[in-house]
Formats: C-alpha cells, sequence, structure tokens
C-alpha cells in the first residue's frame, strides 16, 4: 500500500472512533460557527463606531456607547460559546484516546505469543502511550482550529462581498498561494514524523531493554557500548526530529508571508476606493479587519495539517498494532473443562517456531491421570517448547494435542489454562501486596489459605520478617526480594490454586539446596493424583517421576523410569553421569 492509500485509510479508521461522538462532534461544528460569525459582527460594529467619529469636536458619543455595550454582549457571549465548544472537543478527543488506548491493550491480550516475542517490548508500549499521546495532541488542536476557521474563511467571504466586490475578489485570487504552500510543506512531513515516531518507539525499547537488564549491562561492563548504541539511535532522533519540524515550522512564516501580501494589498485598494468616496473610513477599518481574519485561519489551518500529518503517522502505527491478526479463535460451542483427571495424549504433532528450521517432529506421547512426567534433555532440544504447546500458547502446526479425549483447539482456552498451575524459571509479580500476588489464581481465598499455602511453600518465614508481613507491597520486579524468595512466592501462588495439572519448568532452579530439599517434599504432596510435567536440568532433582522423556532434537529418544534409564546405559545415562563427573 503505497503512502497515500496508508494515509486515506488511517484517515477512515480515525472517522470510524469519531462516528460515536457525533453528536458532541455536531455541537462543536455549531457552536464553531455561531463564534465565527459573532466574532465576525465585530468589525461591522467597529466601523460603525468609527464613522459616528465624524471630525474633531462632533463625536456621537451616545451611539458610539450603544455599539461598545452591544460589542461586549458579543463577545461575552462568544467566550461562552468557545469554552462550550473546547469542551465538547476535549470530550471528543479523550474518549476517542480511551477507545484506541483500550482497543490496543485488549488486542494485545489476544495477540499470539509470535508476535509477542517478535517484537522489542518497548517499541510496543511506545505504541500504545507515546504515540497515542502525539495522535491526541494534533487531534485536539485539529478540531480546536479547524471548524473555526473554515467557518471564519466562508463568514469573512460573505461579508467582504457584501462590502466590496473588487477587493474580495483581490482578497481571493492570492488565497490559492497560502495553500499550496500548506499543501507543498503538508506532503513531506508526514513520513518524516512516521520515522520521528518509529525511531522514539525504537529508543523507548532499547531503554526498556537496559533498565531491566542493568545488571546485566554492569557485570559485562557492556556500559560503553550501551551508551554508543542509545547515542546512535538519539542522534537520528535528532535528526529526524530535526527535519519534521523545519519543514512543519516553514509553515507559519510563509502563511504569514502570504498574509502580508493580502493585507497590503486590501490596504492599498481600499485606501484609493475610500479615496473615490466608494466606501466610508470605518468601511475600510472593517475591510482590513476581515482580511486579516481572512488570513489568520490559513495560519492556524496550516498548522493544524502538519499537527495532524505527525498524528496521522502516530496513529497509522497504533492501528498496525490493533489490526495485528489476533491469535486463533476459540471454536464455535468451544468446550470447557470440568473435573478434570489429567489425561493428556499428544498425537504425531509436529511445530517449529520457524518454518525454516524444524524442532519438533512427530511427537507422540500418552499421559495416564495422576502420572509424573519428567521431560529432560539438552538446551534447544524442545522441552519448553513442549509447555508452550500444551498450555496452547501455541498452536501446533500438525497433528493434535488432547486433555481427557479433546482436542484443545476445541477447548476453550481460559477453561485449558486455569486447569494447569505453572512454576516457571523466570519469575512474575506484580505491583501489590505479598497477598494479592499469592491470590491472583484464587482471589477469593482467604488469609488462613494464603498463610498455609505460603507455609507448604516454605515462603511464610521469610513473609513475616517483611516490614508488614502478607500486606508488603512489592513492585512488578519484586524489588527487595531475591530470585529465590520470588520463585517461593511463585511456588506458593499455585500451592493456594492445587488445579488438577501442574507444570514445573526449573521451578526450583532459584532456591538454595537445603530449601530445595523441602519444596521437593512439598512438591511430592502437591503432585500426588496430579497430572504433573516436570523440566529439569538437574536430573537428581526427577528420580521419583513415574516415567522420564529423554528428548533431543525435538524427538523423545528415550522414555521409561529412572532406574530402567540407567540400566540401558544409553543417552540418559551418560546425561545423568556428566552431572556428577569430576
Amino acid at each position: 500500500m503505497d503512502k497515500k492509500k496508508k494515509q486515506l485509510q488511517t484517515l477512515k479508521e480515525v472517522l470510524s472512533y469519531i462516528k460515536k461522538y457525533r453528536i458532541y462532534m455536531l455541537l462543536s461544528v455549531i457552536l464553531a460557527a455561531a463564534s465565527a460569525l459573532l466574532t465576525l459582527y465585530v468589525p461591522i460594529l467597529t466601523g460603525r463606531a468609527i464613522d459616528f467619529i465624524i471630525e474633531a469636536g462632533r463625536v456621537d458619543f451616545y451611539g458610539i456607547k450603544n455599539i461598545l455595550i452591544e460589542a461586549g454582549i458579543i463577545i461575552l457571549i462568544t467566550a461562552v460559546l468557545q469554552w462550550i465548544m473546547n469542551v465538547c472537543n476535549n470530550k471528543i478527543t479523550y474518549h476517542v484516546v480511551h477507545d484506541i488506548r483500550e482497543e490496543a491493550f485488549e488486542k494485545i491480550e489476544i495477540l499470539p505469543l509470535k508476535y509477542i516475542d517478535g517484537k522489542s517490548h518497548g517499541e510496543i508500549v511506545s505504541r500504545v502511550i507515546a504515540d497515542v499521546d502525539q495522535f491526541s495532541e494534533g487531534l485536539l488542536m485539529g478540531f480546536t482550529q479547524f471548524f473555526t476557521g473554515i467557518t471564519t474563511i466562508l463568514g469573512t467571504l460573505f461579508f467582504m462581498f457584501r462590502l466590496n466586490v473588487g477587493i474580495t475578489i483581490l482578497v481571493v485570487c492570492l488565497t490559492p498561494i497560502s495553500l499550496f504552500v500548506a499543501s507543498f510543506i503538508a506532503k513531506r512531513t508526514f513520513s518524516m514524523f512516521k520515522l520521528q515516531s518509529e525511531t522514539r518507539g525504537e529508543q523507548t525499547g532499547l531503554i526498556e531493554e537496559m533498565i531491566g537488564n542493568q545488571k546485566v549491562v554492569q557485570a559485562y561492563g557492556q556500559e560503553e557500548k550501551v551508551l554508543k548504541r542509545f547515542d546512535e539511535i538519539n542522534e537520528r532522533l535528532e535528526k529526524c526530529s530535526l527535519n519534521a519540524i523545519f519543514f512543519s515550522s516553514l509553515t507559519n512564516p510563509c502563511t504569514r508571508f502570504v498574509n502580508g501580501l493580502v493585507y497590503a494589498g486590501v490596504g492599498f485598494m481600499g485606501a484609493l476606493a475610500a479615496i473615490h468616496g466608494k466606501i466610508t473610513v470605518g468601511q475600510l477599518s472593517c475591510f482590513l479587519s476581515y482580511a486579516n481574519q481572512y488570513t489568520k485561519p490559513f495560519n492556524e489551518i496550516s498548522g493544524v495539517v502538519t499537527e495532524l500529518q505527525n498524528a496521522l503517522a502516530c496513529a497509522g502505527r497504533i492501528f498496525e498494532l490493533i489490526n495485528e491478526e489476533p491469535q486463533t479463535p476459540e471454536t464455535e460451542n468451544a468446550y470447557v473443562l470440568k473435573n478434570v483427571e489429567g489425561k493428556v495424549d499428544l498425537e504425531d504433532v509436529c511445530f517449529s517456531y520457524d518454518t525454516s528450521r524444524k524442532l519438533i517432529e512427530h511427537l507422540n506421547l500418552s499421559v495416564k491421570p495422576g502420572q509424573r512426567v519428567a521431560i529432560v534433555g539438552p538446551t534447544g532440544c524442545g522441552k519448553t517448547t513442549i509447555i508452550n504447546l500444551l498450555m496452547r500458547f501455541y498452536d501446533v502446526n500438525k497433528g493434535s494435542i488432547k486433555v481427557e479425549e479433546k482436542d484443545i483447539k476445541n477447548i476453550t482456552r481460559k477453561s485449558l489454562r486455569t486447569s494447569y498451575g505453572m512454576v516457571l524459571q523466570e519469575t512474575w509479580l506484580k505491583n501489590g501486596t505479598i497477598e494479592e500476588n499469592l491470590k491472583i489464581g484464587k482471589p477469593k481465598a482467604s488469609r488462613e489459605e494464603v498463610v498455609e499455602a505460603a507455609k507448604a511453600a516454605h515462603a511464610h518465614n521469610f513473609i513475616k520478617r517483611l516490614p508488614k508481613g502478607y500486606d508488603t507491597y512489592i513492585s512488578e520486579d519484586g524489588s527487595g526480594l531475591s530470585i529465590g524468595q520470588k520463585q517461593l512466592l511463585c511456588i506458593a501462588r499455585v500451592m493456594l490454586c492445587l488445579p488438577p495439572m501442574l507444570i514445573l519448568d526449573e521451578a526450583t532452579s532459584s532456591i538454595d539446596t537445603r530449601t530445595e530439599l523441602k519444596i521437593q517434599n512439598a512438591f511430592a504432596k502437591m503432585m500426588k493424583g496430579r497430572t504433573s510435567f516436570i523440566v529439569a536440568h538437574r536430573l537428581s532433582t526427577i528420580k521419583e517421576a513415574d516415567v522420564i522423556l529423554v528428548m533431543k532434537d525435538g524427538s523423545i529418544i528415550e522414555q521409561g523410569t529412572h532406574q530402567e534409564l540407567l540400566g540401558e546405559k544409553g543417552f540418559y545415562f551418560n546425561l545423568y553421569n556428566s552431572q556428577f563427573a569430576i
């Protein structure tokens, strides 16, 4: 799609959001027209007042007084109308911004993980926050000045034609110069503002990445390299911003120059007309005021056009996110899992993140209810990928995964995922109290249930030592807590829910050995009667598993209990012994 079509498409999408607030829009247009016409009536009163000043010593003060009272009332009414118009414009703008942000965030919630994993998180944040802010500023400026400007132009033309046709024609003939200047600049600023938004998103992504991984940056002495990378992006942002601002800043002086020509032309022609008695001095004053008011909206509209270019460029980026293909929708009448026993079957499953690189091929697995299944193998063999497929974070390319004899593609995602309790190597906490974080999976749990789960996860002791215990507020990165403590909270969260199936992906990787032994005992109790999938690198932790799947290059190459696999003296035997080699 070329730039012009893309811009037009973006404008149509913006209008589709504005359509819901057409009552405010109609009211704004009416108020803009009314306030502009009342504003244009004031110069007529001024002209009449000037004509009441006949000569020195002969001034009609009574007539001037009445005109001043009338002008004061009109100015007051105009101010009230403009205030109401601004309220309407603010409502339109911020309702539209609210709707766009809400839809964008809702879209993020249903986007496939492939999109989220393939994009810089900071760049996505930049679209939803910075780009929408820029869009709102341009939209508000457009509503505030565009309608008033158009009405002012039409109104001044009407009044000027009534005063003097010849001078008005001169004004109209000079107008296209201003329009040409505005159009010329607008065409060149859209691409520049779009590049500015993209570069700003890149910069936001880098900043977020560096703040989130500052320890790694410092540990590897990458400060200078990161700073150079930031400087390079910052310089590009400075350059494209200066280009965009330079071209947009040409609008005002160029249109003001044209306005000056119009004003000078009107003054010259009007003076000649006044000398020949075709118009009065008051009418000339009125005409000059109209000429000034006629050209002023071209300044404002050309500025609005520039801002709208920026707004449309930003809107285009946010609409790209909103229009992204969502995750595969749930089938009609999708099944809601109930009374799950934990039977899971993988039948001829094929999957790869990148079609050019094969990962899992023809994988078959049958898990009975209550079985503890350990998945081991070298890095990159597909262990975590199986977890992603079981939770339906990704859909299989071929084959099927069934829970309770039903294909998970025909099961609602919510009921499928709530049937699993998941503890990952990477911890996730939200802004809130310790209790709120533990109750994510079971919001209605009592304090007693929360404490019991924390005790089972061996997290109770360190929680009690916190300033406010379970009411201690923590940030999303769990500041003030060690990695091990954060992992214990995640384990306690699952122990509070106790779902019918469990996924433990290196769930004790950041916990000390002594606590790990206690956690393993707690896990053993928790897993009893529950189907469990355990991804482990430390093979000593999965000796008690009912079945161990040994994976290599996306396939299960060995399968059995710990003792059976050791007896086979195959890949698992070598892998196990390598962890204890001196």
